[in-house]
């Protein structure tokens, strides 16, 4: 199982996001998650990104190479990214 440090974009709660965070994955277009908190929302985008790996994989398509170049050994940890396995 691969890790990848991906970049997210945060959104605070607004009007156009209904009054909740949001969060997205830039590399992985349409991968975006909604939360009450900032945590929830970065845990529901965490599933969210899994899912869409998991489901390139399954279809076998590769993924993006910018979503393959960041590829990480656990351990690494860098602010404003969120850990995906895939």
């Amino acid at each position: 199982m691969k890790l990848y440090k991906l970049p997210v974009v945060l959104y605070e709660p607004s009007e156009d996001t209904e009054d909740k965070y949001m969060a997205e994955v830039p590399l992985l277009p349409g991968c975006r998650a909604w939360g009450d908190t900032l945590a929830e929302v970065l845990e529901n985008l965490q599933s969210v990104a899994s899912a869409f790996i998991e489901s390139y994989h399954k279809m076998g398509d590769p993924l993006p190479p910018e979503v393959e170049s960041t590829v990480v050994a656990a351990g690494d940890k860098v602010p404003g990214e969120v850990l995906v396995a895939g």
